[in-house]
């Protein structure tokens, strides 16, 4: 039987607040450190779904990556196959192609050296500066995206 994927749900209301607080200056138009809104449609309803999340721009390409590991915008990524990102009134509609494990340690590191002072504490304590084999380890619990 194959194990459950990695979910990280987090009730702390410091978290919370944030997110809500980085979610409304990023919907007025103002981006920290690269936060944006994505849209995508639910797998099941259709409808559009939205969070708040960290677009990393690494060698020229852009990448959405799953902190909390395989939650509900990554499984409606899956079956939509991209969406919108919103900063303030622009839209910037793309299509995703999930990136392999294999591919992904220097995309995490990157991730985690421009956003490990927020997301840190989903990582269990890997750190920009793990191994690439630390990094490859838990690669299956962190989805990444290419953005097109």
């Amino acid at each position: 039987m194959a194990a459950e994927p990695r979910v990280i749900k987090s009730n702390d209301f410091a978290d919370r607040l944030t997110r809500r607080i980085v979610s409304g200056l990023t919907r007025m138009g103002i981006s920290l450190l690269g936060s944006r809104v994505l849209y995508v449609r639910g797998r099941k309803s259709g409808e559009w779904r939205t969070t708040p999340v960290n677009l990393l721009t690494y060698e020229g390409a852009r990448y959405l990556v799953a902190p909390r590991g395989h939650t509900q915008w990554v499984r409606n990524m899956r079956v939509a196959g991209g969406g919108e990102l919103h900063l303030g009134r622009r839209v910037d509609v793309f299509t995703a192609t999930e990136v392999a494990d294999e591919d992904k340690p220097e995309i995490l590191r990157a991730y985690l050296r421009r956003w490990k002072f927020e997301v840190g504490m989903f990582f269990d304590g890997v750190g920009p500066d793990a191994s690439d084999g630390k990094l490859l380890e838990i690669a299956p619990g962190y989805p990444v995206f290419r953005l097109g």
